[in-house]
């Protein structure tokens, strides 16, 4: 049976793409001999599907990665509905079962954040928690993280979401400090009761696979799955 992981976060700008890369560049360097998938179940606008198809070669179309794609970069309900499309999740689902049987291991990128609406009646928590995807939640490194992780991680217990853990991310360089000081780590943990797996640094250079690879192996492999 396929690993499958969705990464999801506090909001739109938490990292979830770049953390997602860092993981594919990870198995794709130390464990190239497993099958990996990724997959970004509702698009809007350019952006995340585009860019793994720019650094990966994987043995999947993009309808697979992106079952689901709008044009407008808004929340998917507002964007479905400016092309007089639905959303039909029936799609989603049946593409998610073909890359498990598929794949050894799937990473599945949320769209927005666990509150984000997916259709008028459901967000990502919704569809996380029913779909039960063992899910982790990416954190940005910035003053207000705590309480993003405290609001966050009440919402995943509230739609019974497997929350494997909490990954931090950087979006501008801090020092060991700053670090510290915005998101520490054990009071964070204090107040959540969930484990933070890591905190990945700011990377000039998004696209730089070896890179990527180099942080996603800092990570806490053991307890992601």
């Amino acid at each position: 049976m396929s690993k499958t992981l969705l990464i999801t976060g506090t909001d739109t700008g938490a990292g979830k793409t770049v953390v997602t890369t860092a993981l594919a560049a990870y198995c794709l360097k130390y464990r190239p001999h497993s099958s990996l998938g990724i997959m970004k179940p509702i698009q809007s606008g350019e952006g995340d599907r585009e860019t793994y198809q720019q650094l990966f070669t994987l043995n999947q179309s993009a309808e697979e990665m992106t079952p689901l794609y709008f044009q407008a970069p808004l929340a998917p309900p507002i964007a479905a509905a400016k092309e007089n499309r639905s959303i039909d999740l029936g799609i989603v689902w049946q593409t998610l079962l073909k890359l498990q049987q598929r794949h050894d291991l799937l990473l599945v990128e949320s769209l927005g954040g666990l509150g984000s609406p997916v259709t008028d009646e459901l967000t990502v928590a919704d569809l996380a928690g029913e779909w039960r995807l063992p899910t982790i939640l990416v954190v940005s490194v910035r003053l207000g993280a705590i309480a993003q992780a405290v609001a966050n991680v009440a919402l995943a217990r509230q739609a019974k979401i497997n929350l494997r853990g909490i990954i931090l991310n950087c979006t501008q360089h801090y020092t060991d400090e700053e670090n510290a000081d915005l998101s520490p780590s054990d009071l964070i943990e204090s107040f959540t009761h969930i484990p933070v797996l890591g905190c990945l640094p700011y990377l000039p250079d998004a696209t730089n696979l070896e890179e990527l690879a180099n942080v996603g192996a800092s990570l806490d492999w053991e307890r992601l799955f």
